[in-house]
């Protein structure tokens, strides 16, 4: 059966835009597109089968297109059920990838294209959220066998992977391609702080300046989100569990408060922890009339549904991506993306000029654990800092700078304890 039969999509005739799509992000990808030439000369996945589920839209196809060129069958799904675009998954089939993939399916299709995407028996896997790791180990141990190791891509998975690990349940090594710099140092800050005011603006034609914007969570996300926000001329209140982070919050700027007293003097909440009910009913009674609800944590439950629903008199979409849920007493709250990824599933997610930096990253750890996994073991082990290095170099010469490099004098008193 070819790849065409046995992918399940929306449209293969949607497939010219995909491709165009596809060809802006390649166009702007230049570290990516550099271990691409680098792929096609060494052939590092030969023979093997890659499965992805991340983000389907063209950076990500582009990704996938990369891992071809370096000789593996791929197999690909997307991560988020409203952020997959269907013109970029049509274009994948063209290409020759198998696509299981729909914008917004069902969660029980969702899940069954996930299982299909595993069903492809592969050796490798990239992952967004640990889904894919999760359905092997729990429901589909049988297609363990062939798994030599993976990459993950978000905090949120990352968590679940050390929590296999603790519990010895992991059975093959992924690499925390989350934890290396060049990943959270840019596309967490500068992807998610652009990305996440992108999809909110273009959603909701409002202006920014002179509101107050709830950040919740001062992580690298938030940490972006924060900064994107006060840039835009906000008023920004992060809340937190950390009091590390709390204080960093403070020298940085920001007021910090518990969520319960942002509630009530916010105009704009985003949540960007990775946990769930960090917006809960207690909340919702006391923020005001027309409150914005966005989450860019990688789950939809950062945001409290059921208790939103349940306080609700009437509930009605205003425009789209924009839910209206009318309170008892009148007032008006709205959840941006059903609560799911705000930058993605109502916009199109990092810039490819970021996501370049984290997908080269994402290539050259699925190299690393695919030469490394007998040794590595069944760990979550972080990105070689050589590979680190490595993007980051490449970065700056497609950016057209250089920097210094350690003479070896320097290096011999940086090594030494008596030449100082």
């Amino acid at each position: 059966m070819g790849v065409v039969e046995r992918s399940v999509i929306t449209d293969i005739r949607l497939a010219p835009e995909g491709h165009l799509k596809i060809d802006w992000a390649a166009a702007h990808m230049p570290v990516l597109n550099r271990i691409r030439e680098r792929f096609e000369r060494e052939k590092p996945f030969a023979g093997l089968k890659v499965a992805i589920s991340l983000h389907l839209e063209a950076k990500t196809a582009y990704l996938a297109k990369v891992i071809a060129a370096g000789g593996a069958e791929v197999a690909i799904t997307g991560s988020n059920p409203l952020s997959t675009q269907d013109d970029v998954c049509a274009a994948l089939v063209e290409d020759g990838i198998a696509v299981f993939a729909k914008y917004n399916p069902g969660p029980e299709e969702y899940k069954e294209l996930l299982v299909k995407t595993l069903e492809t028996k592969p050796d490798l896997i990239i992952d967004d959220g640990g889904d894919l790791v999760a359905i092997l180990h729990a429901e589909r141990q049988d297609l363990l066998a062939n798994v030599r190791g993976g990459a993950e891509e978000t905090t949120t998975g990352i968590l679940r992977l050390k929590a296999m690990e603790r519990d010895g349940a992991l059975r093959f090594p992924m690499v925390a391609v989350n934890d290396a710099y060049c990943k959270y140092l840019f596309d967490n800050r500068y992807g998610t702080g652009q990305s996440v005011f992108d999809g909110i603006n273009r959603t909701t034609n409002l202006v920014v300046a002179g509101k107050t914007v709830v950040v919740s969570g001062y992580g690298w996300c938030g940490k972006g989100v924060a900064m994107r926000a006060k840039g835009l001329g906000a008023n920004v209140v992060v809340t937190e569990v950390d009091a590390i982070r709390a204080v960093e919050a403070y020298m940085d700027g920001f007021a910090v408060m518990p969520m319960l007293e942002a509630a009530k003097i916010g105009d704009i909440f985003i949540t960007v922890t990775g946990n769930r009910d960090v917006i809960r009913g207690e909340h919702y009674a006391v923020m005001k009339d027309g409150a914005l609800l966005a989450n860019a944590g990688h789950f939809d439950v950062e945001v409290n549904k059921p208790d939103l629903e349940a306080l609700s008199v009437s509930k009605r979409t205003v425009r789209k991506n924009i839910e209206e849920f009318r309170l008892k007493d009148g007032r008006r709250l709205y959840l941006l993306a059903e609560g799911r990824l705000v930058n993605l599933a109502a916009g199109d997610g990092h810039p490819a000029e970021i996501m370049d930096m984290t997908f080269a990253l994402q290539a050259m750890a699925l190299k690393y654990v695919n030469e490394a996994h007998e040794s590595i073991g069944r760990r979550v082990v972080n990105v070689p800092y050589e590979i680190d290095e490595q993007v980051a170099r490449l970065k700056l010469e497609s950016l057209g700078s250089a920097i210094d490099r350690l003479s070896d004098d320097q290096k011999r008193y940086l090594e030494s304890w008596q030449e100082h």
